[in-house]
C-alpha cells in the first residue's frame, strides 16, 4: 500500500530527538490497523482527521505513535478489539524486497502469522539504509539482489552502525554462498537462507524472536 499522507506530518526523526521518546513508542501503518481491527485505509482516514499522532520517515514511511493508537482503541471501544498490553512492545521487523510479488506475498504470510510483530516494508535497500537507524529493528530480513545500492552493499556498510549490533538478520538469496564470501561475506549475526524461502522456518524464527522479546520486555506496564 503507497504512503500516503493527507495531513502535514512531523519528521520521525524530530520526533525520536525527545529525551522521553522510546524505541518502544512507535508502529507501521499495518501494525496499527492490526490493534484498532480496521483495514489500513480506515488509519488513513484516523490520520486525516488528527486522531492518530504520526510521524514520516525520511523515506515517506508513516510511524504512528502507538499510545495514541492504544487511546483510540479506549475511545471507540464497542465490538472493536482492545490493544493487548503486551501488544504494545512489538518485535520489530524490517524487510526489505524491490519485487512487488514478493514482497506482497511476505505481506500475506506476516498478516497470517498473526504474531505480535511490526513490520517496515522497504522496496529498496536505500529505503532501507535511510530509515534503519531510527527505525532499529529487532530483525532485518533482505534479499540480495536489488538494483542501485544492493543488499550485500547495505549490510557491509550496517556492520558500522553500532546502535544496530544486536539486529539479527536472515537474507535470502539465490546465490551459493561462496559467491557471497567472494564479496566480502554476510555479517557475523546474517544467516543465509537459500531460495525459495520456506514459510514454514521462518514462522518459526520470528516467533522465537518475538517471545524472547516478550520475556525480556517482563510484565507489560500498559500505554504510557
Amino acid at each position: 500500500m503507497p504512503s500516503v499522507f493527507p495531513v502535514e506530518l512531523k519528521t520521525f526523526e524530530a520526533a525520536i530527538t525527545s529525551p522521553e521518546f522510546s524505541s518502544d513508542d512507535y508502529c507501521g501503518m499495518a501494525y496499527a490497523a492490526r490493534l484498532l481491527a480496521v483495514d489500513e485505509t480506515e488509519v488513513q482516514d484516523l490520520l486525516a482527521k488528527g486522531e492518530i499522532e504520526a510521524w514520516k520517515t525520511l523515506a515517506g514511511h508513516a510511524r504512528l505513535h502507538l499510545a495514541s493508537v492504544a487511546a483510540l482503541a479506549e475511545k471507540q471501544g464497542g465490538g472493536r478489539r482492545l490493544p493487548d498490553p503486551d501488544d504494545l512492545s512489538p518485535l520489530r521487523v524490517m524487510l526489505v524486497e524491490d519485487d512487488e510479488v514478493t514482497l506482497e506475498l511476505y505481506r500475506c504470510q506476516f498478516e497470517d502469522w498473526d504474531l505480535p510483530v511490526d513490520c517496515s516494508w522497504m522496496s529498496s535497500a536505500l529505503d532501507a539504509m535511510m530509515d534503519i537507524a531510527s527505525l532499529r529493528p529487532n530483525l532485518l530480513i533482505t534479499d540480495l539482489s536489488m538494483p542501485g545500492l544492493d543488499g550485500l552493499e547495505m549490510l557491509h556498510g550496517l556492520k558500522r552502525n553500532q546502535h544496530l549490533a544486536e539486529m539479527q538478520t536472515i537474507v535470502i538469496s539465490g546465490f551459493p554462498a561462496e559467491a557471497i564470501a567472494a564479496r566480502g561475506g554476510l555479517p557475523p549475526n546474517a544467516r543465509l537462507v537459500q531460495k525459495p524461502v520456506d514459510f514454514s522456518w521462518l514462522e518459526g524464527f520470528v516467533t522465537a524472536l518475538a517471545s524472547l522479546r516478550k520475556r525480556r520486555a517482563g510484565p507489560a506496564t500498559g500505554p504510557r
